[in-house]
């Protein structure tokens, strides 16, 4: 399921998330962040249920971007429990994606 995360939700919808959840940091300006951003889209249906896909516009939410230090995108943060529990930072294909978010959920989930 892909989400929108500001600022303000972050919290609430990242570190509270029953499910473990995968932030998506991107900008406007970035020419990677496009085929991330449909790449991800496209994976999400596969982890429906198991997992949370959060899509967090960088520019707009400088306070999350600060408090992880994101400093080049696309960065991807994993999330479990409210705890950071992994990253990835630049484009991967979904042959590199799929594997990545399948390990994000391999704690709850018997796949």
């Amino acid at each position: 399921m892909l989400i929108t995360v500001t600022d303000a939700t972050f919290d609430s919808l990242v570190l509270k998330a029953e499910l473990p959840i995968v932030v998506d940091f991107w900008a406007d300006w970035c020419p990677p962040c496009r085929p991330m951003a449909q790449a991800l889209a496209e994976l999400a249906p596969e982890f429906d249920g198991e997992l949370l896909i959060g899509k967090l516009n960088a520019d707009e939410n400088p306070e999350a971007t600060r408090t992880y230090r994101v400093m080049s995108m696309p960065t991807l943060l994993f999330f479990s429990g409210g705890t950071l529990t992994g990253s990835m930072v630049g484009f991967r294909p979904k042959s590199v994606l799929r594997p990545a978010l399948a390990n994000a959920v391999a704690p709850y989930v018997n796949r």
